[in-house]
C-alpha cells in the first residue's frame, strides 16, 4: 500500500463527511448566497475553524464555477487551500539528527494515545539502525509505563523506568545520562497529563527541561504535543494549554481515521502555525504517518 493510500484509507470517514456535505450543498443547487452560507456553517462543524471556513466561502464567492462543473473541480479548490495552509507547517525529522541523542520531550493530555504514539514514532526513527532509548517519566500510571515497557521491546528500544510515583525528572535524567554514555541516537520522554492541575504539570516539565539541561545545556530539542482529533475543538484548547506550560516545536495528531470531521488539523495548523510531525490513522504499528500536506489535502477530499 503506497502512502498515499495509507492516508486516503485513514481518512476515509472525514472524506465521505465532506464529499456528501458538498455534494448536498453545491453539487445538486444554484451556488448563491445561500448556498455559501450553508456551505460556511457545514465547514465550521467540520471542524475546520472558522477562519478556514469564511476564507473558503470567499474563494467560492470569488470563482466563477461552471454549474456543471465536475466535481474534481471543486474538490481541487479545497484541496489546494488545505495544502497551501499545511505545506509549510510539515516537520522534517532530519533535521533533529544533529543531537545525540536526540532529546524529545512528548507532552499530552492522558487519553490521546501518547503512550502508543510514543512507540510508533520510536519505530519511525529507528529505522536505519538507529538506537532509541525512551524515558518513562508518567510515573504516576503504572499502565503508562507498562504499555511503553511493551513497546519499547517490540521495537528493540531500551527503556528507563522507575517505581511508580518516582520523581519524573529523575527518571529524564537517568534515561538521558544512560543514552549518553551509550551512544543512543534517540530519547523519547513520556510525560504525565493532568491538566486539571496545570501548576504541577508545569513544575514537572520546568524540572524535567532543568535536569536534562545539566547533561546536554541544549535539551530538550524537541517537544512534541499529541492530540486526539475525535475530541474535535477541545483539541484547540489543548494546544492553547500547553504552550502556556512548555514550548511546542510540533504536533502529532492521532485517531483521524476514527472521525469524520478531519478538519480540525486544519484549524489547528491555520490558528497557531506549529509545525506538524505525524498522523495516527489506525491502531497498527504502521498507521503513525509522518505528515505530508499533500497526501492529507487529496485524501480529505476524495469522493
Amino acid at each position: 500500500m503506497s502512502i498515499f493510500d495509507k492516508f486516503k484509507l485513514g481518512l476515509g470517514k472525514s472524506s465521505k463527511s465532506f464529499s456528501a456535505g458538498l455534494n448536498n450543498l453545491i453539487f445538486k443547487k444554484k451556488i448563491d448566497e445561500n448556498t455559501l452560507n450553508d456551505l460556511e456553517d457545514f465547514l465550521i462543524e467540520s471542524d475546520v475553524g472558522v477562519e478556514s471556513a469564511k476564507e473558503l466561502r470567499q474563494k467560492f464567492n470569488n470563482t466563477k464555477i461552471d454549474p456543471k462543473s465536475s466535481e474534481n473541480e471543486i474538490y481541487q479548490i479545497f484541496s489546494n487551500y488545505i495544502c497551501e495552509i499545511l505545506k509549510p507547517l510539515e516537520k522534517n525529522l532530519q533535521n533533529i539528527k544533529e543531537n545525540k541523542p536526540s532529546v524529545i520531550l512528548i507532552a499530552g493530555v492522558n487519553g490521546v494515545g501518547k503512550t502508543t504514539t510514543i512507540g510508533k514514532l520510536g519505530k519511525i526513527l529507528g529505522k536505519n539502525d538507529k538506537k532509541i532509548i525512551f524515558g518513562a517519566a508518567d510515573t504516576f500510571r503504572a499502565a503508562a509505563v507498562n504499555q511503553l515497557d511493551a513497546w519499547s521491546k517490540k521495537i528493540n528500544a531500551n527503556l528507563i523506568k522507575s517505581e511508580e510515583g518516582a520523581d519524573p525528572a529523575s527518571v529524564a535524567y537517568k534515561a538521558l545520562d544512560y543514552g549518553k554514555k551509550n551512544n543512543f541516537d534517540y530519547l523519547l520522554i513520556d510525560t504525565a497529563g493532568r491538566l486539571q492541575n496545570k501548576k504541577n504539570l508545569m513544575d514537572e516539565f520546568k524540572k524535567i527541561t532543568t535536569v536534562v539541561k545539566k547533561i546536554d545545556s541544549s535539551a530538550p530539542h524537541e517537544t512534541f504535543l499529541i492530540l486526539d482529533a475525535t475530541t474535535g475543538q477541545n483539541a484547540i484548547n489543548q494546544v492553547e494549554e500547553f504552550k502556556k506550560v512548555t514550548p511546542i516545536t510540533g504536533i502529532i495528531m492521532t485517531k483521524l481515521d476514527g472521525t469524520a470531521k478531519g478538519g480540525i488539523l486544519l484549524a489547528i495548523g491555520r490558528k497557531f502555525k506549529l509545525p506538524i510531525v505525524a498522523l495516527g490513522m489506525g491502531e497498527k504499528e504502521d498507521d503513525l504517518q509522518i505528515f505530508n500536506a499533500q497526501h492529507y489535502s487529496k485524501a480529505l477530499m476524495v469522493n
